[in-house]
């Protein structure tokens, strides 16, 4: 088979560029495509020296910095893409990736990260956040946004095979495009996260400091249990709203950012892992399981698919203060083996990834 993949765009060396990276391991004879591709030299490693086709927004003017400003030209620069020597197309897609044209003698299997969210349910979010509720650039912004929704919908047309990355999008999935999909989850690095079975007394939560994770409620819970330390790592954004919340506890450390091997070596350590985000899977929650660290996770979104309620953690049902307190409270009255977090998160490696994705296009072209 001629196998080809086919990413949103490459900037930064992320999640989902993960999956390209064991789509690729996986096929290695594919050849790429990417609306656009201005990855660092430094980070392109996992695309194994592949060289990258890309579409006429690569040449726009100010691309490199804001090709994202060119969203209303993405449809047409996806379907500009000529994949008819093809048998098998693999599309990773949170935007407009899927938008690709294949025929009858070809096999379209998309990977959905997530349907296009500032189009459709975070539409009113995304403006708040953006500045843009009101005047001329949110008028314009709301009409590229319908259209986008209009086009989005129709494209959901496109893949033979819809796969979403968990059983919450794929609620997100049929919400938006009434179309069905099988769930694989993400790929995850258990290995660089090795299990520890001593524990310190501590709880960590480690996060971008951006609106939608909540860090804030969780430096709150905190601040209002003195007898219990947490330690938060992360920067970004939302940073002075968290600074409040602790408002100085000294239990309630504030590390910061920090390198891979100390954040690795603290998640190892701590009592457990709290996340209060909505989250489309949440790839942190895993790499808590994988060091045989219990979870303490708001019970909406990804994480239902990972932490066995009981087993490998708890969650908590409201994003507030009180709820997060009462888990905590809860959460010392079980007893969690770290082995069982361990078992637990060998479920989404890479090999388990590749395998499931593999059996995913078997089974169509069967």
């Amino acid at each position: 088979m001629k196998v080809a993949i086919v990413h949103e765009w490459l900037d930064t060396y992320a999640g989902s560029e993960r999956v390209v990276e064991q789509l690729i391991a996986e096929w290695p004879e594919a050849d790429l495509f990417a609306v656009c591709d201005f990855m660092a030299e430094g980070e392109r490693g996992f695309l194994r020296g592949k060289p990258v086709t890309t579409t006429f927004i690569q040449r726009l003017p100010f691309a490199r910095k804001h090709f994202r400003k060119y969203l209303g030209l993405m449809p047409l620069a996806i379907e500009q893409l000529d994949l008819s020597g093809y048998d098998l197309v693999l599309t990773s897609s949170h935007a407009v990736a899927k938008g690709v044209l294949t025929g009858p003698g070809q096999l379209h299997v998309c990977y959905v990260h997530s349907p296009m969210r500032y189009a459709w349910d975070l539409q009113h979010q995304y403006l708040r956040e953006a500045g843009m509720e009101t005047g001329l650039k949110g008028a314009y912004t709301r009409r590229l946004l319908h259209r986008m929704r209009m086009w989005d919908r129709s494209s959901a047309l496109n893949p033979d095979v819809v796969v979403a990355n968990s059983t919450y999008i794929g609620e997100r999935i049929r919400k938006a495009w009434r179309r069905d999909s099988v769930v694989v989850h993400p790929p995850v690095d258990v290995e660089r996260f090795t299990l520890r079975d001593a524990k310190e007394d501590f709880f960590l939560t480690a996060s971008r400091m951006v609106p939608y994770k909540r860090i804030e409620l969780i430096a709150e819970a905190f601040r209002r249990m003195p007898g219990r330390r947490l330690v938060v790592v992360g920067d970004g954004p939302n940073m002075p709203q968290v600074q409040a919340a602790a408002a100085g506890a000294p239990n309630v450390e504030l590390r910061g950012r920090v390198g891979g091997d100390e954040l690795v070596r603290l998640t190892q350590s701590a009592r457990a892992c709290v996340f209060a985000a909505e989250e489309d899977f949440g790839i942190a929650t895993v790499e808590a399981q994988a060091c045989g660290t219990p979870v303490i996770a708001y019970g909406r979104g990804g994480a239902r698919d990972i932490v066995l309620p009981g087993d490998t953690g708890l969650f908590f049902a409201e994003q507030s203060a009180d709820s997060i307190i009462a888990a905590v409270e809860a959460f010392d009255t079980l007893a969690i083996s770290p082995a069982a977090c361990r078992a637990n998160a060998e479920r989404f490696s890479h090999a388990a990834f590749r395998a499931a994705m593999r059996r995913v296009v078997e089974e169509a072209l069967r």
